[in-house]
């Protein structure tokens, strides 16, 4: 069974899962700490990157050189592009594009990063399907959606900025990670997904909404973290 590297980019994110986790070791690299144990009898590395797109993609790199691990998580809360994605209701990554990348002067699609030869990076089927059911079974009461996933180096508030992104992006949700570690996974050929809840709507109330539903939000992404570390087979997919 390989080693899960499982990332969020606040404290917030990943305190309740560190409660719940067998730590055994806690490394510190790059103002970063590691901690590594196993969650659910399964090996995981458990990080709080930092914010924003370096940091995470910084972070993901570590997961593979120092911890080896075979797969990425980034759990965490996100924005909602789509009215029909309510607050708590979870997103499970189809792909991954950083909507802030912009190289049309060169040829290039918005949004797409020059010379990757890709324009979003795809999550692993089998970690999507893992997830969804999990989620399904650990939250009932709230809906899933498995969608694109944009991120960029901006906390998207205003309506204006979200439907600009939401029209040609077809995102689900957006937020400031994911598609770096995307990237990462995706350089290293290593499986990813990312398990967004969503903590403020497609309008203008994301100050608003944010500090009201965060820990509700959270608590739907540990509870799907939990089951769905627990689904991952003895042997590697």
């Amino acid at each position: 069974m390989g080693r899960t590297g499982i990332i969020g980019a606040m404290e917030e994110e990943i305190a309740l899962l560190k409660e719940k986790m067998d730590i055994e070791v806690v490394v510190k690299k790059a103002s970063m700490e590691f901690y590594q144990g196993t969650l659910n009898g399964r090996e995981v590395v458990l990080v709080r990157s930092g914010i924003g797109k370096v940091n995470a993609g910084l972070c993901a790199q570590i997961l593979v050189d120092v911890f080896n691990v075979s797969r990425l998580i980034n759990t965490g809360i996100a924005g909602s592009l789509k009215a029909e994605i309510d607050i708590g209701d979870i997103v499970i990554s189809s792909d991954a594009l950083q909507h802030d990348m912009d190289a049309r002067s060169f040829g290039y699609a918005r949004g797409e990063i020059p010379r990757m030869g890709t324009l979003s990076f795809p999550a692993d089927q089998t970690l999507i399907g893992m997830a969804k059911e999990a989620c399904e079974e650990a939250n009932p009461d709230i809906h899933v959606f498995v969608g694109r996933v944009v991120t960029g180096d901006q906390f998207v508030a205003e309506r204006s900025v979200k439907e600009e992104i939401a029209s040609w992006t077809e995102g689900y949700c957006t937020e400031m990670e994911g598609a770096a570690i995307a990237q990462a996974a995706y350089l290293n050929r290593i499986p990813f997904v990312i398990i967004r809840a969503i903590s403020d709507k497609a309008d203008d109330s994301a100050s608003m909404d944010y500090p009201t539903f965060e820990q509700q939000a959270i608590a739907h992404t540990v509870k799907l973290v939990e089951r769905f570390i627990a689904r991952i087979p003895e042997k590697d997919f």
